[in-house]
């Protein structure tokens, strides 16, 4: 009999808001370690993203079931390459983990300020990579 083991390729999530460490919920600011400075939160309907100065805190809820929750927690120094593209109100985040994980972060209805915020996380993520 043989198994076939599942691993899931790729995880897309989209984010909209930005989000100050003063608004983010209270379970999702108990995942950030006290040496650790909030940069930026993100959310949408149901999932969010916390930004730190050495990782990021991703939440998958799944609406349907009310208690599933999925937390990703991805330390910086474990991307092992990464991609940033700007399109017309949109910013990516593409990265591949040194486990073969793949990622993709997409922030929708973007302008140039909040563009510019993206940029800085991504460069405060590929510092700690240096």
């Amino acid at each position: 009999m043989a198994y076939i083991k599942f691993k899931e390729l790729s995880k897309y999530f989209d984010f909209k808001t930005e989000v100050t460490a003063e608004n983010l919920p209270e379970y999702a600011r108990e995942y950030v370690d006290d040496s650790e400075k909030i940069l930026l939160g993100y959310k949408n309907l149901k999932d969010y993203a916390v930004f730190t100065n050495k990782r990021m805190i991703l939440f998958d809820r799944d609406p349907m079931a009310v208690y599933y929750k999925k937390i990703h927690i991805i330390p910086y120094k474990s991307i092992s390459s990464s991609a940033i593209n700007y399109k017309p109100g949109k910013v990516e985040l593409l990265f591949s983990l040194d486990s073969g994980y793949q990622l993709h972060i997409n922030f929708i209805d973007m302008n140039h300020d909040k563009k510019e915020n993206i940029k800085a996380i991504y460069k405060e993520m590929m510092k700690v990579k240096l």
